[in-house]
């Protein structure tokens, strides 16, 4: 399913409130994707998290006010494009980011401004009050929230906010537990004279949740239409904790349909060694501990028996036909990888006999272990200097005009593999100048300098997978984020480049989940969305919750185009690659 290009729209009366809690999050990141919502202008929108130690000064703040330099306290330092003076932002701390178009007062500029801190600081206020903390408001000539402000005046919350042709960005920082000590270092929002404080020193005993449920209900009616469509990332994210099936863990028992895949993956000379020994019949017949904890975490249950036989639909047709074998060979002859075979794509007999396939470059061997991917988990090998060549020749050899080229991710290497992505474009675009190139990129660790050398290179479509839902995240692929995948494509949108997503459905998330994250990938302004069905590739990884009817996938397409995606190709068997050309020429 798809559809052609919307305009990007703005908010129409009706909207509800999307609330995201997306836990612990770089500045940098959160400052990419709340700008990019901003500058897209479509629905409410609220980012609730909290940040690393981090001092944050205004346009007009006042650069005497930093009294340390950042780095002997653990802290980074950043100049950001709102009002207010220097302030702090990290942990135990709820920093808020409402990208809405608030109600406009007679009069606009400095006076709608006005209108709209006030109205941060009286939701604030209102919360605040709820939770028993009667002696809370304003204190004249000063913005932001104060306890006792009559008579020992203490701040609990500042605001900074910048608001241009109706639209708001940046926000609110509410101390709930952060370390108060943190604030002894600066001149906090250039007040000298006055304390700071928190809800946990004032003696209100609430977590994080409790503030965050408070916010969000209470901002349904404010800047929604009191309507609340929230989602969550689970609270507690431990970079450590990967997939039972991980290292040398066992491989589990094949489940249908990748049975097919023994047999080609042995008889390849190169490159599928790590699928044969993915496929073997292996120790353990479910997930492991581990990955049982998260799903359990996330309320997700056993799911779908490993033998339960797959709906119709979901029947990949087998065609080994001579287009398929010649490009196999091809494969083979330039020693290269595809992904189509690494992670048991049941595309692969419909792609390959049509003569396309996606390329996966810096080895077989991923350093992360998401609950869903087949992909080989070892230590990886190092990286081929000859590969991209290889891959520019594969590429001229099958008369492509239009590949896709992905990778593992590599958190060894100090650029996450960003390199190769450069390399392969550069001799592709050397070998053939029509081409058109479309790289699937890992988050390459959120390193800006990474990402933007594979930005620079300027591929034709540059894809990143959100994969599944805010809730899920950590459970399906625990060394990734939703955040960072939203920044990365924030990142990417404003570089100028067509820009791609996908989620894979049936893996315990609910269909209003799916519409919530397909409006996040609107709200940033990404171009193509594929949407597929989750299928098990062995009994170690996630089992599959559910067979997502066919007339589902028509509807998350009208959905994300509701949103202003631009193409959406949803349908049961879509994956990244699928049908990745005819998209792209659609836009």
């Amino acid at each position: 399913m798809g559809g052609g290009a919307l305009n990007s729209g703005s908010t129409v009366e009706g909207d509800p409130l999307r609330s995201r809690w997306l836990g612990l999050v770089p500045y940098d990141e959160a400052y990419e994707l709340q700008r990019a919502m901003f500058r897209r202008g479509r629905g409410q929108h609220l980012l609730l998290l909290e940040h690393g130690d981090v001092y944050t000064i205004g346009r007009s703040g006042d650069r005497s006010h930093l009294l340390v330099d950042p780095d002997s306290v653990g802290a980074s330092f950043r100049e950001v494009d709102r009002g207010g003076d220097i302030t702090y932002h990290g942990p135990g701390q709820l920093v808020g980011y409402p990208i809405v178009t608030p109600p406009s007062r007679r009069g606009g500029g400095m006076a709608d401004t006005v209108a709209y801190v006030t109205s941060v600081e009286q939701l604030l206020i209102d919360m605040l009050i709820e939770f028993g903390l009667e002696d809370v408001g304003r204190l004249s000539g000063h913005p932001g929230v104060w306890v006792s402000p009559e008579s020992a005046p203490r701040k609990i919350a500042a605001i900074g906010v910048k608001l241009s042709r109706g639209r708001s960005m940046h926000g609110f920082a509410l101390n709930v537990d952060p370390d108060l000590a943190m604030f002894d270092h600066i001149v906090p929002c250039g007040i000298a004279d006055k304390a700071v404080t928190s809800l946990a020193a004032e003696g209100v005993d609430v977590t994080m949740n409790d503030v965050v449920e408070a916010v969000s209900l209470n901002a349904a009616s404010l800047w929604g239409d009191g309507r609340l469509e929230r989602q969550d990332v689970l609270w507690k994210e431990m970079a450590s904790d990967l997939a039972p099936f991980s290292r040398g863990a066992g491989a589990g028992d094949v489940v249908r349909p990748y049975d097919h895949m023994k047999s080609t993956s042995v008889a390849a000379s190169s490159g599928a060694s790590s699928v044969a020994s993915g496929l073997q019949i292996g120790r353990h017949r479910g997930p492991g501990a581990r990955l049982a904890a998260r799903l359990d975490q996330v309320g997700v249950g056993e799911g779908l028996s490993i033998g339960a036989r797959k709906p119709e639909w979901l029947r990949a047709r087998v065609n080994m036909g001579a287009s398929y074998r010649e490009l196999k060979r091809t494969m083979r002859s330039n020693d290269l990888v595809t992904v189509c075979e690494e992670a048991g794509c049941p595309n692969i007999y419909e792609c390959w006999s049509e003569g396309t396939a996606t390329f996966m470059i810096n080895g077989e061997r991923c350093t992360r272990a998401c609950g869903f991917c087949l992909v080989d988990t070892r230590k990886p090998d190092p990286i081929d200097p000859e590969e991209a060549v290889r891959v520019a020749n594969a590429t001229a050899a099958m008369g492509l005009r239009h590949v896709v080229v992905t990778a593992v991710a590599r958190d060894d290497l100090a650029d996450g593999g960003a390199s190769g992505f450069v390399d392969t474009i550069s001799a592709m675009r050397e070998t053939l100048a029509d081409v058109a190139i479309e790289v699937l990129i890992p988050d390459c660790k959120g390193v800006y300098e990474s990402l933007d050398a594979i930005f620079d290179a300027r591929p034709d479509v540059m894809n990143h997978n959100l994969e599944t839902v805010a809730r899920l995240q950590r459970a399906v692929r625990p060394s990734a984020g939703y955040a960072r995948s939203l920044a990365v494509l924030a990142r990417s949108k404003a570089a100028g480049l067509v820009t791609k997503s996908g989620l894979i459905v049936g893996m315990g998330e609910t269909d209003d989940e799916v519409f919530g994250a397909l409006a996040d990938l609107g709200a940033i302004g990404c171009d193509i969305v594929t949407v597929g069905q989750y299928l098990r590739p062995t009994s170690n990884h996630l089992p599959v919750n559910r067979w997502v009817e066919p007339e589902m996938f028509e509807t998350y397409a009208m959905v994300g185009l509701a949103e202003g995606i631009g193409h959406v190709e949803s349908s049961p068997l879509t994956r990244s690659s699928y049908h990745a050309g005819s998209a792209a020429a659609l836009l």
